[in-house]
């Protein structure tokens, strides 16, 4: 469930009413993007460890919506406009990013490391955009160029979006789904430099 701020408006995206003005697909993606680019500044801005846990809470929120509508949607429909190298590489990332994710959902700012795997996610975010918003061959270049309908796209994704955001709740995310990851068994040991 979206969550609101005192002025009224949707914390999700700064709009008031239930559901944003209809965007193509590659602009609903860039808005995503600012908005947690914005959220990871607001966390690195904050001093407050119950406002940071909230930002970091509600950044999992809306990279776990944003990687599910890309997945689901977005990205299918751009398996023949897309370099193909280009769409594994954006999927590996997204499951990268979904380890860190789930661990930054289920902890706290108590944990080791916790702040320093949010910074890592802003890491691996800004690089992931990077990629895909590159001017000449990034995919959503790439994917404009073959001449995808973006509005029909958007359409679709904003409609999976208001889904998720109704169904989902800050701090109660599902599990990560993997696609490129099968989730290897590890052992956990001691930091280094921690014995």
């Amino acid at each position: 469930m979206a969550t609101k701020m005192k002025n009224g408006k949707n914390a999700r995206n700064g709009k008031s009413g239930k559901s944003a003005e209809p965007l193509d697909a590659i602009a609903l993606l860039k808005a995503d993007h600012r908005l947690v680019e914005e959220l990871f500044e607001k966390f690195e801005r904050s001093t407050r460890k119950e406002q940071k846990q909230k930002i970091a809470q509600q950044i999992c929120m809306e990279l776990t919506i944003h990687t599910m509508i890309e997945e689901e949607i977005f990205y299918p429909a751009c398996k023949e406009a897309v370099e193909e190298d280009l769409l594994d590489e954006a999927y590996v990332e997204h499951d990268g990013a979904k380890i860190l994710i789930a661990e930054i959902s289920q902890g706290s700012l108590d944990d080791k490391f916790y702040a320093a795997k949010v910074t890592v996610l802003s890491e691996e975010i800004k690089h992931h955009v990077k990629e895909e918003e590159k001017r000449s061959e990034g995919m959503f270049a790439q994917a404009k160029a073959a001449g995808l309908d973006m509005d029909a796209l958007g359409k679709v994704m904003q409609a999976r979006k208001e889904e998720l955001q109704q169904t989902l709740t800050l701090g109660d995310l599902p599990p990560p789904e993997t696609r490129t990851m099968k989730g290897v068994e590890m052992n956990y040991g001691a930091p280094v430099g921690h014995l």
